[in-house]
């Protein structure tokens, strides 16, 4: 079977990549173009373009992209009728995304969307989109599932891919790490800025005043595979601070702490046990027009899931020197730690056990057989 395979960012391309691997197990003649990463480009397959070509983050630097963003577009619209794929697999990234899904229904394609895009946190009306171009959608948080019911769309809980990715991960020798990257013996306080220009230059400068802040414990920056060191060269002033790239699991496996931008690095970062403060800031026209549309009351997704405030979010005005020192003081506490470490595990349990991307491959696979033994046997098997 052929698969065209769109993701869109960091976080697209890990669950795409496992998802991948997963859909070569199952389909031994699978042949797969995708637009992703590293890791997706690691796994087989053609890719067609990097997400590093598509990543732009907030209302107004949308609109100063435009011009590219519908070249790229019409460009995926062309690529997928040339290459004419039995499947779709859509990853995320829903403003570019939900428009390619809109075209591909028209044209006949057979659309499957993986890793829902937040309809439940603002703009509901893209729910009539979705239902309308999308025959199949897998969801990976508990209560999308509640949600697209009350809506009349059935979907199906296939679990957290983040569960399988961080079960991979083999464990590290934390002396040999230290010494490679020339780490101090003090604990790690992790700085997991984002990985869009935008917001890193926005939520750098602010982490890093922690650092004469707490001379007790050593700051890394987690550099995002998205950007290169020179990029972050300028914000790394004295070697007080250490920046190591693409290698967030591995340092996240040994923090005493984070301050993580919002996204899905706050459940990675809870899934790992690390206590953390969740950190926001916009340009100010993107937040006033956010404010305006988001309807849910928390930003991270720990939070949302467990419903309730565990992790403290400084957005906007919010995330400034004196509160963030202020948070980051607490979660250094043993008696806010273990109170964190419990709702942790909580989560863990909502977000079910391993096997996210075997399950999403193997329906994905099951339905493709399926249509094709209707089309090409309709009055039952050969």
């Amino acid at each position: 079977m052929k698969y065209y395979i769109i993701a869109g960012e960091a976080s697209g391309d890990l669950h795409a990549s496992n998802l991948m691997k997963a859909i070569f197990k199952k389909d031994h003649e699978a042949e797969i173009h995708f637009w992703g990463g590293d890791l997706m480009q690691k796994v087989g397959g053609t890719l067609i373009k990097h997400y590093k070509e598509l990543s732009f983050m907030g209302f107004i630097e949308v609109i100063m992209n435009l011009g590219t963003i519908f070249k790229n577009i019409s460009f995926c619209k062309k690529n997928i009728a040339e290459f004419n794929p039995d499947v779709i697999i859509f990853i995320d990234y829903s403003g570019f995304n939900l428009r390619i899904a809109k075209w591909a229904k028209l044209q006949g394609f057979n659309t499957n969307y993986y890793i829902s895009p937040q309809v439940w946190a603002s703009r509901a009306g893209r729910i009539k989109k979705i239902k309308r171009d999308i025959d199949k959608m897998y969801v990976i948080l508990p209560f999308e599932e509640a949600f697209y019911k009350k809506h009349g769309y059935k979907v199906t809980f296939v679990g957290h891919p983040l569960i399988d990715a961080i079960a991979e991960i083999k464990s590290v020798d934390e002396q040999q790490f230290r010494k490679k990257y020339q780490l101090s013996n003090k604990p790690i306080i992790a700085l997991l800025p984002g990985s869009r220009k935008q917001e890193i230059t926005k939520m750098l400068s602010i982490m890093l005043k922690m650092v004469d802040k707490f001379k007790d414990y050593q700051f890394v920056i987690a550099g995002a595979p998205s950007q290169d060191f020179n990029f972050y060269q300028p914000f790394i002033k004295n070697n007080k601070v250490k920046f190591i790239q693409n290698k967030t699991y591995d340092l996240l496996s040994m923090s005493f702490a984070a301050l993580v931008t919002s996204g899905t690095a706050t459940l990675e970062t809870a899934l790992f046990k690390v206590p953390q403060v969740v950190c926001y800031k916009g340009s100010t026209i993107s937040y006033q027009i956010a404010k305006r549309i988001i309807t849910i009351k928390f930003i991270s997704l720990v939070n949302l899931i467990l419903d309730k405030e565990i992790v403290t979010e400084l957005i906007q005005h919010d995330f400034n020197e004196k509160k963030l020192r202020q948070e980051l003081t607490k979660i250094l506490e043993d008696k806010h730690r273990k109170e964190l470490f419990l709702e942790y595990t909580k989560l863990e349990k909502i977000l079910g056990g391993k096997g996210a991307s075997e399950k999403t491959a193997e329906l994905i696979v099951a339905n493709l057989n399926k249509k094709f033994l209707e089309t090409n046997y309709p009055r039952g098997k050969p």
